[in-house]
C-alpha cells in the first residue's frame, strides 16, 4: 500500500508540473506573438478587430474569432536592438560595410582572408593568391579610397570632401593616366582640389599632380573643372580659431578682409588674412605675438609684416568703427 501510494503521489506531482510547464510555455508563446497589435478588417468578424503577429508562423491573427488573416508574411525589420548611446561601436551589421557605388561590384565582393596557422591554410593561401592574381579593377580603387580617408582623418576634413576626393580620383582612373606615378602625389591633389571645389580651402603645395588631374579630368569629355577662387576671408574662421580670438574679433577680421578686396592690394588671399588677424590682434586686449601668427596661419613672418605695411595706409578706413576707435588706431606702429 505505501509503495502504491508513493507511486500515486510521485505520478500527481508529475502531472501538476506537465500542466505547470503548459501554462507556462503558452504564457512565454503569447508574450513573444504580441509583439504589435494593430486593427485590420476580419472577413470572419465582418469588423474591424484587434489582431496579433506570431513572428514564429508569419501570421497575422484576428484576436476575437482566431482567423488568419494573413500566412507566411515577411518581417522586413532588424533582428538586433541597436545602443548607440551606450557604446561606440557602430550599429550592427551582419553583411559589411555599406555600398559603394564608385566600385563595379558596389564594394561587396568577398575578400579571402589571409591563413591562420590552421590546416586549411595552405588551401586559404593558394586561394589568396589566385585572388589577388585576378583581373580585380576595383583592387586599386579601393587602396586609393583608404589612402583619401586616411589623409582625410589626419586633416581633419569632412565626409562631403572626402567624397568628392574619392569622385574625382575615380574618374582620373577611369581615363588610366595614373600607372607608375606616385599614389599619395595623386590622392593629394584629389584632396587639394575637392578642398577649393567645397570652398575649404587647403595651401599646402602638393606639387605638379594637381596641374595633372585637371588636365585629365577637362579632357574627359569636354569637361570643365570648377575650381573656384579663394578669398582671405575664407581662411579667416580656421585661423582665428587657432589663435582662439573672440567672436567679436573674428566678426571684426571679416568684415576687415571684405573691405580690403576693395582696394588694390597685391597680396595672397593667406597673406592678407595673416596681416589682418595681427591688425586686429593688436587692437584687442590680448595681443598675440607675430611668432604665434606665423605658426598658426603658416604665413612667414616677413611677409606678414610686408603686408601689413600694405593695409596700413588704409587702416581708417578698414577697421569697424564699433571695434577700435580713432585713437587705439594711431597706437599702431607703421611697420
Amino acid at each position: 500500500m505505501a509503495t502504491e501510494r508513493k507511486e500515486s503521489s510521485q505520478i500527481h506531482t508529475l502531472h501538476s508540473s506537465r500542466i505547470l510547464y503548459k501554462r507556462r510555455t503558452r504564457e512565454n508563446q503569447k508574450t513573444h506573438t504580441k509583439k504589435h497589435m494593430a486593427d485590420l478588417f476580419c472577413r470572419d468578424c465582418n469588423q474591424l478587430t484587434e489582431v496579433v503577429f506570431d513572428h514564429s508562423a508569419g501570421d497575422t491573427i484576428c484576436s476575437e474569432c482566431g482567423l488568419v488573416l494573413e500566412a507566411h508574411s515577411i518581417d522586413e525589420t532588424s533582428e538586433w536592438r541597436t545602443f548607440a548611446n551606450e557604446s561606440n561601436d557602430h550599429d550592427p551589421a551582419r553583411v559589411g560595410g555599406p555600398m559603394n557605388p564608385l566600385l563595379s561590384d558596389g564594394g561587396l565582393s568577398t575578400v579571402i582572408s589571409k591563413p591562420n596557422g590552421t590546416s586549411s591554410g595552405f588551401l586559404t593561401s593558394s586561394l589568396g593568391k589566385w585572388q589577388t592574381r585576378g583581373s580585380n579593377s576595383d583592387r586599386h580603387l579601393i587602396e586609393a579610397f583608404k589612402a583619401i580617408a586616411i589623409m582625410s582623418d589626419r586633416l581633419g576634413l569632412v565626409t562631403t570632401i572626402k567624397d568628392r576626393a574619392s569622385e574625382i580620383y575615380k574618374k582620373v582612373e577611369d581615363q588610366k593616366p595614373l600607372r607608375g606615378r606616385n599614389q599619395e602625389a595623386i590622392v593629394a591633389a584629389c584632396l587639394y582640389i575637392a578642398c577649393r571645389q567645397e570652398n575649404k580651402p587647403r595651401t599646402k603645395e602638393i606639387g605638379r599632380a594637381r596641374e595633372f588631374i585637371l588636365k585629365h579630368l577637362e579632357l574627359e569629355l569636354g569637361q570643365s573643372v570648377e575650381m573656384g577662387t579663394i578669398h582671405a576671408v575664407d581662411y579667416m574662421r580656421r585661423f582665428c580659431s587657432n589663435l582662439g580670438m573672440t567672436n567679436q574679433e573674428v566678426k571684426a577680421a571679416q568684415e576687415i578682409v571684405q573691405k580690403s578686396e576693395e582696394l588694390d592690394i597685391r597680396r595672397s588671399p593667406i597673406s592678407i588674412a595673416a596681416a589682418v588677424i595681427y591688425i586686429v590682434t593688436q587692437l584687442s586686449n590680448e595681443k598675440k605675438a607675430l611668432k604665434d601668427i606665423s605658426l598658426a596661419t603658416r604665413v612667414a613672418e616677413g611677409t606678414i609684416k610686408n603686408s601689413y605695411k600694405d593695409l596700413y595706409p588704409h587702416i581708417s578706413r578698414l577697421i569697424p568703427s564699433w571695434f577700435a576707435k580713432e585713437g587705439d588706431l594711431k597706437n599702431l606702429c607703421k611697420s
